[in-house]
């Protein structure tokens, strides 16, 4: 007997093209993306070959170049190093106390760079230079490498391991051999976020002395509004961006790690660690008390020597208010707008829909301060009424943070069958209707995920927020900045104890993500 089979969205066929009520906004958002893209050439080509040419290859250039390139060949080998070590003994020996490692080494995500510096400044006051550097950025960022190597060894199937053993290798040499190079998507991703973040980060490098492309670029901006200097700087920290991008593409590899064959995975065995248990167990406490113990500890310390006093003050309950207003508005903005972009990705894949996506990650993955220049020169010149406007800093927000949202809404939407959206057009339901009481409830626990992780983002925000947020506006981060400038470390303790209370829920969010990814 023959049956129709109903053909869903995206496959050959009439429906192949998204309908123009999702395509619109997708491709506004994916055109929005592109402005500090855009904002770089144009400056470039205003300011004209030679005097570019002399902006770029003069010898202050040169010095950020040779810091950068150290801060990065210095840090990212030294988190992947970390982070996969670390991973390993949680997920893969037979150390004490394993989970409670786990949510403890996902912990230091919670503690932006700015506030790990600050901590390290109160302890150590001549820390500056480039290996202060590498200090607080391998202890701000290894969990951006832990989190997903932790996660891809959860899903390891053993049995590659134990054949290799059974043929003859070592420990050391199945680690190397089989387990590692299955890490490499992990590795590698988590790298390249390391290295976007090292680029990114101004607070921290500022605040031990510590020139990069971002701590040059805030003091151009300062003493030259919209100077060519600045814009040739911001051109050239582009060009390290794509760099990194490319490198990372470059990384992955061609190679696919998936177990093929009936049955399951069986469940590792962890390794006994032996003479060596007490040493890792130390290791990772040496970790985590560096990482955890020197901020928290320097907070406690300030909250003590400030007294009652540093709660009352006003400016305290304001700055709290004024994050959570922007958390939310820009939680809810960058959600709402990544959707059409995840919808058209999922349900209408193809060459158009890929471009609207990668755009998105391209673009985003421009530091906050290039995102800033670009919205202030676009605002005063095309849209001068919303100039540092609450609106302008929820839109850097959104540029920002928006593969934060896209990511988990790409994966809720392709778990949401359109056939039950289907079947409720069948039963009478409109196709609006259907949408919000079947595919939306689906993907609703996705959404609140990526949500939950551009509200961290906001929390954290510096740069873009310093640059762009109206006369008046103090968020948590930019009234710590202010304080610990002038050296008031006491009065800086409850802003830096509130950002990290606040983005300790998130940190666990993701934790808790990672480990369903890998089915526990």
């Amino acid at each position: 007997m023959a049956r129709t089979v109903r053909q869903r969205p995206g496959e050959k066929g009439k429906r192949s093209a998204p309908p123009a009520a999702v395509l619109l906004p997708a491709a506004l958002v994916t055109l929005a993306a592109l402005i500090p893209l855009g904002f770089v050439i144009t400056m470039t080509v205003a300011t004209g070959w030679e005097e570019a040419a002399y902006l770029i290859f003069r010898p202050r250039v040169g010095e950020l170049v040779i810091n950068t390139v150290s801060l990065i060949a210095l840090t990212v080998p030294l988190t992947v190093m970390i982070g996969v070590g670390t991973a390993w003994l949680v997920e893969r020996t037979n150390v004490p106390g394993a989970r409670g490692w786990a949510l403890l080494l996902a912990a230091p995500l919670a503690v932006p760079a700015y506030v790990n510096s600050y901590a390290w400044i109160s302890t150590i006051p001549t820390l500056a230079g480039v290996w202060s550097g590498v200090l607080i950025s391998v202890l701000s960022y290894f969990p951006l490498v832990y989190i997903p190597a932790a996660a891809t060894l959860r899903r390891l199937d053993p049995a590659m391991e134990q054949s290799a053993a059974s043929l003859g290798l070592g420990p050391w040499s199945v680690f190397f051999r089989v387990v590692v190079p299955q890490l490499r998507l992990a590795v590698v991703g988590g790298a390249l976020l390391v290295a976007l973040h090292l680029l990114a980060e101004y607070g921290a490098f500022s605040m031990i002395r510590f020139s990069t492309f971002t701590t040059a670029l805030m003091g151009q901006y300062q003493s030259t509004f919209n100077g060519a200097a600045a814009n040739m700087l911001a051109g050239v920290l582009v060009l390290f961006c794509l760099f990194l991008l490319l490198a990372e593409s470059s990384g992955r590899g061609t190679a696919h790690y998936a177990r093929l064959g009936s049955g399951v995975a069986a469940a590792p065995v962890p390794a006994p660690l032996g003479r060596w248990r007490l040493p890792a167990v130390c290791a990772l406490a040496a970790v985590i008390a560096l990482a955890l113990g020197v901020p928290l500890a320097n907070i406690a310390r300030w909250l003590i020597a400030g007294g009652a006093e540093i709660w009352t003050a006003g400016p305290l309950a304001g700055a709290l208010v004024q994050t959570l207003g922007y958390g939310l508005a820009g939680a809810t903005a960058t959600t709402a707008l990544a959707f059409p972009v995840a919808w058209t990705a999922v349900r209408y894949p193809g060459r158009l829909t890929r471009i609207l996506e990668g755009t998105n990650y391209v673009a985003s993955s421009m530091p906050g301060i290039v995102v800033a220049l670009a919205l202030v020169t676009v605002t005063i010149s095309f849209a001068q009424p919303i100039y540092q406007s609450a609106a302008v800093v929820v839109a850097a927000y959104v540029l920002l943070f928006l593969p934060r949202a896209l990511i988990p809404l790409r994966a809720g939407i392709a778990q949401a069958p359109p056939a039950l959206e289907e079947a409720a057009r069948v039963l009478g339901k409109a196709p609006l209707s259907a949408f919000l009481k079947v595919t939306l409830r689906l993907c609703a626990p996705a959404a609140a995920g990526g949500a939950a992780l551009v509200f961290l983002g906001v929390v954290n925000e510096l740069t873009a927020t310093l640059l762009l947020s109206p006369s008046g506006t103090w968020t948590l981060a930019t009234r710590f900045w202010a304080l610990s400038g002038e050296i008031d470390y006491a009065g800086a303790a409850p802003y830096a104890l509130l950002m990290i209370l606040l983005s300790l829920p998130m940190t666990y969010l993701l934790y808790t993500q990672s480990q369903k990814a890998a089915g526990r």
